[in-house]
């Protein structure tokens, strides 16, 4: 049999397996997308329910559509080029308050894992080994220390502000907008940046290059509460809420999907997880850094994507402050956890 009869019956036998496919199944199989940037392990969920089949069991063919920073899931949602978007979960109140009503649907996160600060390794090893230090410090020309964040608007700009100005030292640095590790790491190690704000992954792979040292570490028990007030909802799974009120039923699936793929993380060892998820999403990253942000997770929370009135009410001291152009927001108005409610009574 030459390979174009080979190729052509094996199309045919393709298209007739589909023809014979229910058609209520083919027929609410849904395209749907999630955004999100840069890449570090942090996000990974998304990708964990991709690989896990989840999206498909749930009826969805899924896209996961990635950029440099936290803002970009938020841009790219408001311009409709995704349904929904993983992210801080201050994007989601700042859409709100600029037209683009969004519900946020589930936590990911509720401990700060990119509140991390981390200082050049020259200051560090002339000393400056604290937030306080870092702030007494001036460049050679006299200036303020420069402190990156992904981006301005950004959860590491969320963050890292709110740690400076919550110990009355906002106003000791600059901070700028420094992108994802590419343009981070070398502008780190050129003393453009005396520090940057650093998610688990990005800690293991400067410190291993020489680069810097860690001096504030959310990883560490109660370093977080003690400035936060206690766990709140830091990453998030959001929607717009047109979205929701056009498709509950396509945003229930989303939901279980998500839902399951939580589960099998926090039922999964770390390894199993690791190598589920690595070579087609963290092949490029050192494995350390991708086991250290794996594991953030897996020591500070319950992976049950809950998010109540009252950890809802502490992100207040965060999010609504001069610079972030959020106004206060109602638990009701934005958090909506009946879908999760629904996806936790289905996948008990």
């Amino acid at each position: 049999m030459n390979i174009t009869r080979r190729r052509a019956l094996i199309a045919g036998s393709t298209l007739a397996g589909a023809s014979m496919l229910p058609g209520r199944l083919r027929a609410e199989t849904k395209q749907v997308s999630l955004a999100f940037g840069p890449v570090p392990p942090v996000y990974a969920i998304g990708m964990i329910a991709e690989l896990k089949g989840y999206f498909r069991d749930e009826g969805l063919d899924s896209k996961l559509v990635t950029g440099n920073a936290g803002t970009f899931g938020r841009q790219t949602l408001a311009a409709g080029q995704a349904l929904f978007a993983h992210g801080d979960a201050s994007h989601p109140l700042q859409l709100s308050a600029r037209g683009k009503p969004c519900k946020i649907l589930l936590a990911t996160e509720m401990v700060c894992s990119y509140a991390n600060i981390v200082v050049r390794q020259d200051l560090y090893d002339a000393g400056i080994n604290s937030v306080e230090k870092l702030a007494e410090y001036k460049r050679p020309d006299g200036a303020k220390p420069i402190v990156a964040a992904t981006a301005i608007g950004s959860g590491t700009w969320v963050f890292g502000t709110y740690v400076f100005e919550t110990r009355g030292l906002g106003d000791r640095v600059n901070c700028v907008a420094g992108g994802g590790p590419n343009t981070m790491f070398p502008s780190l190690q050129t003393k453009q940046f005396d520090a940057i704000m650093a998610p688990p992954s990005w800690i293991v792979e400067v410190e291993k290059k020489g680069f810097g040292r860690t001096i504030y570490d959310t990883s560490k028990p109660g370093v977080f509460e003690k400035d936060f007030g206690g766990t709140l909802p830091v990453l998030v799974i959001y929607t717009l809420q047109d979205t929701v009120e056009q498709d509950k039923a396509m945003v229930q699936a989303y939901v279980n999907a998500i839902h399951r793929a939580m589960a099998f993380v926090k039922a999964t060892p770390l390894a199993d997880v690791q190598a589920l998820v690595t070579p087609k999403c963290f092949s490029g990253i050192d494995p350390d850094a991708v086991s250290a942000e794996l594991g953030f997770d897996k020591s500070t929370w319950a992976y049950d994507g809950v998010i109540d009135k009252s950890s809802f009410e502490r992100g207040a001291k965060p999010w609504y402050r001069k610079g972030t152009d959020i106004p206060e927001t109602k638990y009701e108005d934005v958090v909506d956890m009946g879908f999760l409610q629904a996806a936790r009574a289905k996948y008990k």
